[in-house]
């Protein structure tokens, strides 16, 4: 017999009532007498002989549609009803600027969009955090991080214009961040976005989902931090402040076990549950609270209900039958919309009026007490009260499940309506139903016209404003840069056996790992490296670094590794380096990310290292590698196994031939395609040298293979061209074509070279390309230079290649759009050659054939150019070199 807790059983009929109540009266006594932990231990064990018994029955994750703190267990307000009142006039004033922001702009250009209704829902949670909550980072202290819903950012703004920290011009230019800069002054970004507003935003969250994610591996890695030494424990908190509709994205909810599991005590979100996505109910036929409540509870988490104001206290104290607790029980999400968006009036009548208990509840109020009876989201008073639960608890993160009002105090113009999300424009009547909602000083005539409203600096109002902050460590959200110069070792203390190879055989992800394995030990900056695997660290040759600086590990290792006796076994350890996050690309970029902003956020440098499948990159994850774009992220992104034909028999799942075009949309993604171990080399100094020493705020994707191949010493005087994205290894006087090839296409173009040479004596000149994007990306500079100054600038690829007119091959293992890329530039006939379709299974030499990339469709290709369309020449080239020139094209089959 399988039994529940649940609502079904509340509404069974009961058998035995005297039995019932000895039960539940047995219950209290022991709470009484011998407190709360004495009766967990009871019905804990009770649940166990029960299935012992047989007896299948559940404990449900979802308590009573209630608040989860007692009043009895509510600390008082800080400062009194005084404060209180404060407080709340303080949000209305923010309530008013932040609408003023949004329907200004509105007016004047409508197609600028904005967002009034998930504020007027937030601002008490927000202000309430603001006041006695949300630390900022000073001197001595490290600050808390908040991570802000993205909706809400015109609160935010209203708040520092309160402050000082925005002025009223700047305020004027909201979502005009270019016709701003015409008037001398900053726009402000539409939603958090570290880039625009640099020294404002930490965080950004515009594209939901990923604030969730990103929170919690971010307070995994301050643990980090703390258990290597390189950050004290200073009890900092990350807080979230996210949606319920947020909640349906895959990413806010991939990782409630890590932070669960990692017992993140320094973590609360708080999910402001306003039950309205854009267009409707988040669940209109459910409960959105009972739902995450199930799903965070069944997580791990420390659940807090926070779902009705101070003023229902005394409707529950009187509600002896059960009737309203049942009520709210059973009315869905839609239902409760709709009870918003309407008066006072029809409330008593569809809602009150339900039962002969609750009718005689709802008689004790009047329509106006009834329309403001609040949700518990938008009492400050009991919203400390759960605020002050979650940073007192020990041991689990907690999750806040705030029930607020969509468009709170927006009338008829908005609260609880459908369309309330899109509304961004008001009439007068409506500006003046808002002001006296919430019982604002402004006139008629500067309610109609938006104007902005500050209270003196002298008023109470602004003295506790600033006071708050003065007391919680200054103003936020704040983002510093400290630019901290970290000392990069010279290049031969870890790659001297790149740069001195010798022919020695390796693959170019061997040489990343060894590099890093030489990075480690260096004093400075070894300590500061972050590596990272989402998993497969032994497929990428890191399985040395498992006992040299250990996988990070919260509780240590509390199991003997069955390969204990091996070398490199698998050794877990409190002050492990190593992140290996498992089969989760999407937390490993997380974990990066918070590495990689670490210098800013925490005032610490790190060098994270991500090592990952490259076709598991930039088209899994790309969303959150584009928000480390904008939090101005500094580390390596490493694409291993990348290209398409390099990756011997995993088929087209695993076969990447794309990352590099997508690497080259993002501005400060700097991306390398390394043929050689000393390109590698070349590369990693370069960036560890602009991040680390000259605080550029850029990130770099570099590929590598796992081909094993002879590595050449590096030739004199290429740094610069391997930087630049290209420079020429086998050069000729007499030149017939130039080859041109990236990463490990290049020994076919260089084995081309060799056929071209011995078959039909034609000389051709072998480049190798770092860099299709960089030398693009020099190319559009140079170009717009002409253009706009008519100084005769050449791109880089134009300086190179000037020098001949003879036809130029490129050949790469990434689809033909990479070295597309370059055309303009080129001045010569210009031919490429990619890896265009799907990809497939079988051996490199087979892959290479089939997208015609190898030496003999390179050479063919080029005495194609040299020759011309004669076909009876080009059947006689294909049988010299073996080409099929009847197979069918890659992209068609």
């Amino acid at each position: 017999m399988k039994m529940s807790s649940a609502k079904s059983l509340n509404s069974q009929f009961d058998s035995d009532m005297q039995e019932t109540d000895e039960w539940l009266d047995a219950l209290q006594a022991v709470i009484h007498i011998a407190g709360p932990e004495r009766a967990c231990y009871l019905m804990s064990r009770l649940s166990t002989i029960a299935q012992q018994l047989g007896i299948q029955w559940q404990d449900s994750r979802n308590t009573p549609y209630t608040n989860t703190i007692r009043v009895a267990n509510e600390p008082p307000f800080p400062g009194g009803s005084d404060a209180l009142d404060i407080e709340q006039h303080l949000a209305s004033l923010m309530r008013w600027n932040a609408l003023a922001m949004v329907v200004r702009a509105n007016r004047a250009y409508g197609e600028l969009g904005g967002h009034i209704a998930s504020y007027a829902s937030a601002a008490d949670l927000f202000e309430v955090g603001f006041n006695h909550f949300f630390r900022a980072r000073t001197d001595s202290f490290g600050g808390d991080l908040v991570y802000f819903q993205a909706h809400s950012a015109p609160g935010i703004y209203a708040r520092a214009f309160l402050e000082g920290t925005l002025t009223e011009k700047e305020l004027s230019f909201y979502r005009q961040e270019i016709e701003a800069k015409k008037h001398g002054t900053y726009g402000l970004s539409s939603y958090p976005h570290p880039w625009l507003m640099e020294n404002f935003w930490q965080f950004p969250t515009g594209s939901m989902g990923l604030g969730p994610i990103s929170a919690i591996y971010h307070a995994r890695f301050m643990r980090y931090l703390e258990h290597r030494d390189l950050m004290a424990p200073q009890d900092r908190k990350v807080w979230g402040v996210f949606g319920d509709g947020e909640m349906d994205e895959p990413e806010s909810l991939a990782a409630l076990s890590l932070a669960s599991r990692e017992k993140l005590d320094n973590l609360v979100f708080v999910v402001n549950c306003n039950l309205q996505r854009l267009d409707g109910p988040v669940r209109g036929n459910g409960h959105i609270v009972d739902e995450l409540e199930t799903i965070f509870s069944g997580a791990g988490w420390n659940v807090v209900k926070l779902l009705w104001g101070s003023d229902w206290d005394p409707l529950f104290a009187r509600d002896q039958s059960g009737d309203l607790v049942q009520a709210l029980n059973q009315t869905v999400d839609g239902q409760l919309q709709t009870f918003a968006a309407n008066d006072g009036a029809f409330n008593r009548e569809h809602f009150f009026g339900q039962t002969p208990g609750l009718k005689a509840i709802g008689a004790t109020l009047t329509d106006d007490e009834i329309d403001r009876l609040r949700r518990g989201g938008h009492d400050m008073k009991k919203i400390h009260a759960a605020y002050h639960a979650a940073t007192t608890h020990r041991g689990q993160p907690t999750v806040i499940l705030a029930q607020t009002k969509k468009g709170y105090g927006m009338g008829t113009a908005g609260q609880g309506k459908m369309t309330t999300h899109q509304q961004k424009k008001l009439d007068t009547s409506d500006l003046l139903e808002f002001r006296n909602r919430f019982r604002l000083p402004i006139s008629d005539a500067d309610c109609e016209v938006l104007s902005f409203y500050k209270p003196e600096p002298s008023s109470p109002e602004m003295q506790h404003l600033q006071a708050r902050r003065v007391a919680l460590g200054g103003f936020m959200p704040r983002r510093t840069d400290p630019a901290i110069k970290i000392a990069v070792p010279a290049i031969a203390s870890y790659a001297k056996f790149a740069l001195e190879a010798d022919g020695k055989e390796m693959s170019t992800t061997m040489a990343l790992v060894r590099m890093l394995g030489g990075l480690l030990k260096d004093d400075e900056i070894g300590k500061r490296i972050v590596p990272i695997v989402a998993d497969e660290a032994r497929t990428f040759g890191m399985a040395n670094l498992f006992r040299q600086i250990g996988i990070y590990s919260s509780q240590g290792q509390l199991y003997e590794p069955e390969d204990i006796g091996s070398i490199l076994y698998y050794r877990e350890a409190k002050d492990g380096q190593i992140l290996e996050e498992g089969i989760t690309e999407a937390g490993a970029i997380s974990s990066w990310t918070a590495a990689a902003t670490s210098y800013s956020v925490h005032g610490l440098p790190m060098l994270p290292f991500y090592i990952y499948y490259s076709m598991f990159g930039f088209q899994r994850i790309g969303d959150l590698i584009w928000a480390a774009a904008d939090q101005r992220a500094r580390g390596f992104l490493i694409g291993a196994t990348s290209g398409r034909t390099t990756l011997a028999g995993e088929g087209l799942q695993h076969q990447d031939g794309s990352s590099h075009v997508i690497a080259a949309t993002i501005p400060n993604c700097i991306s390398y395609d390394p043929a050689y171990a000393y390109e590698m080399a070349v590369i990693v100094q370069d960036g560890m040298r602009r991040m680390m020493e000259h605080h550029e705020d850029v990130f770099y994707y570099v590929t590598v293979t796992n081909e094993n191949e002879a590595q050449p010493s590096i030739p004199a005087d290429v740094e610069d061209g391997i930087i630049r994205g290209m420079y020429c290894l086998e050069r000729h006087e007499n030149v017939d074509v130039r080859l041109l090839a990236a990463g490990p296409i290049l020994k076919e173009a260089i084995a081309a070279a060799a056929l071209l040479k011995e078959k039909f004596s034609v000389n051709a000149e072998v480049w190798s390309v770092t860099s299709f994007t960089e030398l693009a990306r020099d190319g559009v500079v140079a170009e717009r230079t002409r253009r706009l100054s008519g100084a005769p600038q050449e791109a880089f690829v134009t300086q190179q290649l000037g020098g001949s007119k003879a036809p130029v091959i490129a050949a790469c293992d990434y689809v033909r759009n990479l070295p597309e890329s370059i055309r303009a530039f080129v001045p010569a006939t210009y031919v490429t050659l990619g890896t265009d379709g799907f990809g497939r299974s079988d051996t490199r030499a087979s892959l290479r054939d089939f997208f015609e990339i190898d030496a003999k469709w390179i050479a063919f290709t080029a005495l194609r150019e040299l020759h011309g369309n004669a076909q009876e020449q080009l059947v006689t080239f294909a049988e010299a070199l073996g080409v099929d020139l009847t197979k069918p094209l890659s992209t068609t089959v």
